[in-house]
């Protein structure tokens, strides 16, 4: 049986062209960044190579461009690094509880150290309350860390207005738009952000790399590595080449077809959920209706539990994920949902479908057609009484 990847989201496959691009820094181009023999300068120059192509998918500056381990690394560069350095100036940051664990458990750590965290609210979709956080901006506040879309519901934030609400309170703004880069056009040119991360696995790169943009004349960052003096004293260690060299590979491929897969994903994400619509009563479709990735649905099902539902899906070779993370075998709701005051027993209900490039427009009818038929059976064995719509 076929499998069916629907999970794009949590990480991507490897494009072979990316998978070729790096398969030399490990067998010829091996060499150390830093060494000045020839071999370290090929390496340099692959490194600077890599750095240019990274800097264009997101129209920034090579400069502005600091490659870390991955997204998770990257906020915590932008977020922990801006409340030391800055702590003489004030111990206030602004983040939201929609956020990734990567920004959220950072920021509980620095509470632990003395800084004061406060949550913007969101609405029923997901979305940033822009007049909340207004008022919430205090002459303390030295940061405000706000994703730029969504994991879990796709809804996209109003990023403009919050930078320039930043900017014109004098308080530095970071970004995480590890959902959004590559899956939609991202320009620090015109988007008033101070820093913004970004990883290669969620856009057909390696696992383990990622990057920081830092807009030029932001205030140093206090490091999370101390070593040598790589990535100009910000990021001590070794660079990873051949990760690296993957990651600029997987921006040029976005930036060529950045316009055709959205459209893509776009029209497949359309079909998907008309078809759902026309074989499922009692579904219900989270995030905003308007401002959403392109890629992805969220939605849950009356009567059925998610756990169960992407189990039994597995077993017919589609691969989805829960509304729900699991903890040392316990099952909790998501925070995301419980942000936008979703009920409880309306969590635990959910699934996540995030498309990719290399999904085609027959998946979606034989996914749609998978679903009506577990969905019915599952109702059918819990006595759920709905009314499917016949196919």
């Amino acid at each position: 049986m076929p499998s069916i990847y629907l999970d794009h989201n949590a990480t991507t496959p490897v494009d072979e062209a990316v998978l070729e691009a790096m398969l030399p820094l490990y067998r010829e181009a091996f060499g150390n960044p830093s060494s000045t023999h020839a071999q370290g300068r090929a390496a340099r120059v692959h490194l600077d190579e890599a750095r240019e192509q990274v800097a264009a998918l997101i129209e920034a500056h090579p400069a502005e461009v600091l490659f870390t381990s991955g997204g998770t690394e990257s906020d915590n560069l932008a977020i922990a690094g801006t409340a030391r350095a800055l702590k003489a100036k004030g111990t206030h940051i602004l983040t939201s509880r929609v956020e990734h664990p990567a920004v959220l458990n950072t920021c509980e750590e620095l509470r632990k150290e003395g800084f004061r965290i406060g949550y913007v609210p969101v609405d029923g979709h997901g979305r940033i309350d822009c007049a909340a956080l207004a008022d919430m901006i205090t002459g303390d506040t030295i940061l405000i860390s706000l994703q730029h879309g969504n994991s879990e519901v796709g809804t996209l934030q109003p990023i403009e207005e919050i930078g320039e609400l930043a900017r014109a309170r004098g308080v530095l703004f970071h970004t995480d738009a590890v959902q959004t880069v590559g899956k939609i056009a991202v320009n620090v040119q015109h988007l008033p952000v101070d820093m913004l991360s970004l990883s290669a696995h969620k856009m057909y790169g390696p696992k383990g790399v990622g990057a920081l943009y830092i807009r030029r004349g932001t205030p140093p960052l206090a490091p999370l590595l101390t070593g040598g003096g790589q990535e100009k004293k910000r990021r001590g260690g070794t660079e990873n080449v051949p990760g690296i060299v993957g990651l600029a590979k997987a921006a040029e491929i976005a930036r060529s077809r950045l316009e055709a897969d959205r459209a893509h994903l776009i029209q497949l994400r359309s079909d998907l959920s008309q078809s759902i619509k026309n074989y499922i009563s009692g579904v219900r479709f989270y995030g905003h209706p308007e401002f959403h990735l392109p890629n992805t649905l969220y939605l849950g099902f009356d009567g059925v539990e998610g756990q169960t539902l992407m189990i039994r899906l597995d077993l017919e070779g589609i691969s989805v994920s829960t509304g729900t993370a699991c903890s040392s075998g316990s099952v909790l709701p998501s925070e995301v949902l419980a942000a936008m005051a979703v009920p409880e027993d309306l969590m635990v209900q959910t699934i996540r479908i995030s498309l990719g490039r290399g999904n085609r427009a027959e998946e979606m009818e034989q996914v749609a057609s998978a679903l009506k038929r577990v969905v019915m059976d599952i109702r059918s064995k819990t006595g759920f009484s709905a009314r499917l719509v016949p196919k």
